[in-house]
């Protein structure tokens, strides 16, 4: 049983090896699927290990290498095929590797910082890859609103550019586990689920920018109201 979430971990990363390969490929719905499983297995390593009493430093330095590939390169490796889609023979598919970068930045500062444990400073590595996995399905839709501007480098290079800044900003984003389940200790928790339900509920794939967006929103609030 003490191993189990370590398997689950590597399972994550194996994941983010397959989709990997698929995005290279250019099945990027296949790789967009990795993103995902790899997301749900992140989430449920540490759930075994909490509550099997397993927790570990040899399974968190795994975890962060796990997600290093998972929500770090394969989020690059999708936004480098997409910008290669809409600015073939440049050199400007090659910004999206800032992602990896900060990523494994974001990681090494996370380990070292005893303070991110019930919230988080600068997004997520999985929030982050989530929000990218859905451009290729939004991308992909035929509608000239969501198309547009996106042959220009200026939106790919503030995009890139923005999403890389935020993985190692100093925003404090509160996190989604619960101590107890009272409003006053969780207030913003329960509107973020509310809103992301609804908001997936209407909009699907398309309403993960959304949510990523509102996540971003109400912890500024709330860093606002505890200062």
């Amino acid at each position: 049983m003490r191993h189990l979430p370590n398997l689950i971990t590597l399972g994550n990363l194996f994941c983010g090896c397959l989709g990997i390969v698929w995005a290279f490929a250019g099945e990027l719905h296949l790789a967009v699927y990795m993103i995902w499983l790899a997301a749900i297995l992140d989430f449920g390593d540490g759930l075994v290990a909490r509550l099997a009493g397993v927790s570990s430093d040899l399974g968190k330095q795994l975890d962060s290498l796990a997600d290093v590939v998972s929500f770090g390169l394969l989020p690059s490796v999708i936004l480098y095929q997409l910008i290669s889609q809409y600015l073939p023979n440049t050199l400007w598919p090659y910004i999206a590797f800032l992602v990896v970068l900060f990523s494994a930045l974001r990681l090494a500062i996370f380990n070292l910082d005893e303070e991110q444990t019930s919230e988080f400073k600068g997004m997520p590595t999985p929030a982050n890859a989530l929000l990218i996995s859905s451009f290729p399905t939004i991308f992909g839709q035929n509608s000239e609103i969501l198309r547009l501007g996106l042959e220009s480098p200026v939106f790919w290079v503030v995009l890139t550019v923005l999403l890389a800044y935020l993985l190692v900003s100093k925003i404090r984003l509160f996190g989604l586990k619960f101590k107890n389940f009272g409003w006053r200790d969780n207030q913003f928790r329960y509107i973020f689920l509310l809103i992301s339900m609804l908001a997936l509920v209407i909009w699907q794939i398309t309403a993960i920018p959304i949510v990523v967006l509102v996540y971003l929103l109400l912890s500024i609030w709330r860093q606002y109201r505890l200062s």
